[in-house]
This record gives C-alpha cells, sequence and structure tokens, in this order.
C-alpha cells in the first residue's frame, strides 16, 4: 500500500511503538513493537509511503564566616592596631545540570544485523566524546572500536537529541553491519561525566543483546524483483514486486526493518495476520483507509514491505505504489515470518530520493566520516 501523512514530523515521529528505557521487548525483538519499562508512547496511523524533562540546575550559596587580620602582639609601632578585614564570600558551588540517558535496544533481544544501539538523551548536550570514551562495546567478548551519530529527536517527550552506534568498519568489506549470530555487550560508565559545559550525565547503564542469521534482502525496482539471503546464501526464489511509482517514488539506499505489523488498538495484541492500518491519498491509488496484511515497517515516513493483493497485475511488471514495496500475498506473508526487526533491505533503481539518515534507522547509508561522536550537527 501507499500513502502519505506530511503533518507528522520527520523524526521518526510515525516509527517503532516505543517507550523509554531497556527491560524487554515484545516476541524476543522478533514481533511487533519494540517496548521497553517506563512511559510508553503511541504512533500515528501508518501511511505507506516515504515522506519523510531535565533536572533543573541549583546550586546552594554559601558565605564563608568573616576574617579578622591582627597586629603581631610584638609590633609595638603606633600603627599596629587590630583592624577587621571586609568579608569576602567564597564562591558559589556551581552544580551541572544533569543528562538522562535511556536505551531503546533491550536487554536480552536478538536483533538483526543491521540494528543500531540507540541512546536518548534528556537535554540537547553539547559534547560527545567524555560520552563515547566512557561507552565500551565489545562483540563477541572484543572491544568493537566503533562510533555515534548524533540526531535531532522528536519520538520521546523531553528527549531532544539521540544518538546510534555503528560498529567500527573492516577494510574493504561493504555494508558495515553486525556479524550474525553475534553477542554484543555494551558497558555505558557515564554517571557523572561531563556532557559538555554546564551538562553532566546522572546515570550509566548496561546492554546485552544477540544478533540472529544475518538477513539482508536486495530490492531492484526496475526489474521489480527482490531477492533475499540470510548468510549470504539466496533463500527464496526472487519475488516479485511494484515499487513506488514516479509520482511517489520508494527511497533508494539501505533502510532496516523497524516494526512487524501493529497492535490492535487499546491492546498488546498484534492485529491478525500481521496487519497494520494504511491511510492515505494523492498518489495512483487516491485516498484510502485500508487493513493491510504481512505489513514490515522499514521507515519512519512509512514505506512498508507488504501484500497487496489489490495490485496483482503490476506486480513484478511496474512500479505503482505510493513508495511501499508490495508483494504477492504468499511472498509477503512469507517475508514477514521470515523478518526479525534490524534485519536489512537495500534498494536500488527505485527512480527516488536517497533514503534520509533521520527516517528510520537510515545512518547505515552515511559515511563513516558522519560518525564522529560530535552533537554539533543535531
Amino acid at each position: 500500500m501507499s500513502g502519505r501523512q506530511g503533518e507528522l514530523p520527520p523524526n521518526r515521529a510515525k516509527g517503532i511503538s516505543r517507550a523509554l528505557g531497556s527491560s524487554r521487548q515484545t516476541k524476543a525483538g522478533r514481533f511487533g513493537i519494540l517496548v521497553a519499562a517506563g512511559l510508553a508512547l503511541s504512533l500515528a496511523l501508518a501511511a505507506c509511503g516515504g515522506s519523510s524533562g531535565p533536572s533543573t540546575q541549583s546550586s546552594s550559596p554559601t558565605t564563608a564566616p568573616s576574617t579578622a587580620v591582627s597586629a603581631s602582639p610584638s609590633d609595638t609601632s603606633p600603627a599596629a592596631t587590630t583592624a577587621a578585614a571586609t568579608p569576602t564570600p567564597s564562591p558559589k558551588p556551581v552544580t551541572a545540570q544533569t543528562v538522562h540517558i535511556r536505551l531503546l535496544n533491550s536487554d536480552g533481544a536478538t536483533y538483526g544485523v543491521g540494528m543500531p544501539i540507540v541512546a536518548y538523551f534528556s537535554s540537547k548536550i553539547t559534547d560527545g566524546n567524555a560520552f563515547a570514551a566512557a561507552t565500551v562495546v565489545k562483540v563477541n567478548g572484543a572491544v568493537n572500536h566503533g562510533s555515534w551519530y548524533f540526531e535531532a529527536s522528536s519520538i520521546n517527550a523531553g528527549y531532544p537529541i539521540e544518538a546510534h552506534y555503528r560498529p567500527a568498519p573492516t577494510p574493504g568489506v561493504a555494508n558495515q553491519f553486525w556479524p550474525a549470530n553475534a553477542s554484543i555487550t555494551m558497558n555505558m560508565a557515564t554517571q557523572g561525566v561531563s556532557a559538555g559545559a554546564g551538562l553532566a550525565f546522572d546515570d550509566s547503564l548496561t546492554l546485552s543483546m544477540a544478533t540472529g542469521d544475518a538477513h539482508i534482502s536486495y530490492v531492484n525496482c526496475a526489474t521489480e524483483r527482490m531477492v533475499v539471503k540470510s548468510n549470504g546464501v539466496a533463500v527464496r526464489t526472487p519475488m516479485l514486486t511494484s515499487c513506488g511509482a514516479p509520482i511517489t517514488p520508494t527511497a533508494n539506499g539501505i533502510k532496516v526493518v523497524q516494526q512487524l505489523g501493529e497492535s490492535a488498538p487499546g491492546t498488546d495484541k498484534l492485529r491478525p495476520n500481521g496487519a497494520v492500518r494504511m491511510v492515505g491519498g494523492g498518489g495512483l491509488l487516491g485516498n484510502y483507509d485500508l487493513i493491510v496484511p504481512w505489513s514490515v515497517r522499514l521507515t519512519n515516513g512509512g514505506e512498508f514491505v507488504h501484500a497487496a493483493a489489490w495490485n496483482g497485475r503490476n506486480i513484478g511488471a511496474r512500479s505503482t505504489s505510493d513508495g511501499c514495496t508490495n508483494l504477492n500475498t504468499p511472498d509477503a506473508k512469507w517475508f514477514y515470518n521470515f523478518s526479525r526487526i534490524g534485519d536489512v533491505v537495500i534498494y536500488t533503481n527505485t527512480g527516488g530520493p536517497a533514503m534520509k539518515p533521520y527516517d528510520g534507522f537510515g545512518e547505515w547509508n552515511l559515511p563513516t566520516s558522519s560518525f564522529n561522536n560530535s552533537p554539533a550537527a543535531a
């Protein structure tokens, strides 16, 4: 399906339903919505298309007692008198504004190889170097010298900035994702560490997660084919697709699975058949409000891979969607059941713009130089 909701902010406004914290993930990171203990935030209605509180500073004023300077008793000069010096208050101690950190990732979860470590900050920090230095990430027990990319965030109220960790690249190896079936740990010893002038972190965090098999899919919108690989081996006959029409094109580049299906309204249970409600208009389909089965979300702006029984005559032949990747129903059901949060889907020849870094986990499209531990551009 396809459609757009341009009134919502692009910064993951329609991304994964999340709560702040890092305690658990429904279906062990496999299905539906990423959750964690804390304040839950609801999603707006999905659309299939590619548009894309801090603590207050405080101080406790103190004044040193007045002191007196007296002449020495042995001094017999007439000018020698006892005189009180002018009291001088000591400087007020400066208390840094505290910055709280929370994680998107959940302890014990297994993700696809494209899932970054994501941290949210309760204030906009101005220096990320001490934060990066205080954080140690290990892959299968070995220290990984990766780095952080910072961006503005509107996902969680009171958390205006987020950082994404990408593992260190291996020279000569394309698509620097996590290794498959790896154990990943993080020790973020940040409590008391500077977050910039007048700012200090107030907590430390740890994380233990894993990756599953390397699920990397390739969609060529010129040939309308999708090739799905696991650990480098194709696992299904290339699937027929229909990508975004010229007026509503699919974005080019690397995308990461964010969500599988969605919860039924007012419940914590997934809709049947991996369905998502999609509302849109303005494309070839006109206005619509549909429950679409076997829907796998790839971007905040509303790109999904999903079943599209209504578009069978175009699937495999031409791009006619509002930005999503339309599949025949058997293929869509298979892909939904195959996928996990963090799996990678790479698009070429879409005729559309490049995937934006903030539109989901699009930072994989950025050069390594953008992962410079600096929040200045966020």
